[in-house]
């Protein structure tokens, strides 16, 4: 069965969907976007992600004339019509197609957007839960405004690539003052040799991930005491348990960062708790 997309209005094979030459995410990563997982059948955690889609759209001043409704909706259609019962969505909205131009186009340049879908392999999660990943440190190089989620993630793509090359899973990056701030496409948490949970406070130095929110709730419940606050690149190679959060592996567990091992080398029992627990926290929005 061919995959398919919605492209502004549009259900289309995958292999035809296309925007415009001109449109501004292909220009200037002018745009935002949102991926989500979706878990036996249901969407994971659907309202969160829209909030913050809603939330970034409103820092970098694009209009969206589609209702929330409508959006989802379209989100719904093309996970049905990929037939997806585990895997994920990406939404992504650009402020659309116009004569290339540094400054914004005029006000009735309908924005852009894109809805895909595709299954993935529970089993390959798993095997990543059940053994752990390994992660590099690298100095934060990104733009300021990193907790609007743009499109803009070539330092991203950069560091992805650069673990990949040094046999790890994710880079974690790190700020000017030996201070981690989060994954190239994660959130960073540890417990420390106290044994208290700790991650970085969300300000404009990390995304406030729709996941670690979750984890939050997941936290309160199971009356696991979390701290807000940053933690050095030699705290987290002396702590307890390291992990990461995200919406498609949810919490996976980092044994080994710039050839260290972490703690015993092997995952450790809060990131187990967290993940146990989560799905049953977590919103679920039937497709």
């Amino acid at each position: 069965m061919p995959r398919i997309a919605y492209v502004n209005g549009r259900y289309l094979p995958h292999s035809d969907a296309a925007v415009h030459i001109e449109d501004r995410g292909f220009q200037f990563a002018d745009g935002v976007y949102e991926v989500c997982e979706v878990r036996h059948g249901v969407i994971v955690d659907l309202t969160r992600h829209l909030d913050r889609l809603e939330r970034s759209l409103g820092e970098i001043r694009i209009t969206l004339t589609m209702s929330r409704m409508a959006l989802s909706q379209v989100i719904r259609e093309v996970l049905r019509r990929n037939r997806v019962r585990n895997g994920l969505f990406y939404l992504q909205v650009t402020r659309g197609a116009a004569r290339r131009d540094h400054v914004f186009p005029p006000e009735a340049t309908p924005a852009t957007v894109v809805v895909t879908a595709k299954s993935t392999d529970p089993s390959i999660v798993a095997k990543k839960n059940a053994n752990g990943i390994k992660a590099i440190t690298l100095p934060d190089n990104r733009w300021d405004r990193v907790d609007i989620k743009t499109v803009g993630l070539l330092p991203n793509a950069l560091a992805r690539q650069q673990a990949k090359e040094a046999g790890a899973q994710e880079a974690i990056y790190v700020d000017k003052n030996g201070m981690v701030t989060e994954g190239a496409a994660t959130n960073v948490w540890i417990v420390d040799r106290d044994g208290v949970l700790r991650t970085r406070p969300a300000e404009h130095g990390i995304l406030r991930g729709i996941t670690r929110t979750t984890l939050m709730d997941v936290a309160a419940a199971k009356g696991i005491a979390i701290r807000e606050e940053a933690f050095s690149v030699e705290e987290m190679l002396a702590a307890r348990e390291v992990f990461i959060t995200a919406a498609t592996s949810i919490c996976f567990p980092i044994v080994e960062i710039d050839g260290r091992t972490i703690a015993n080398g092997h995952p450790g029992g809060m990131s187990q708790k967290i993940r146990e627990a989560f799905f049953d926290i977590a919103e679920k929005t039937a497709i």
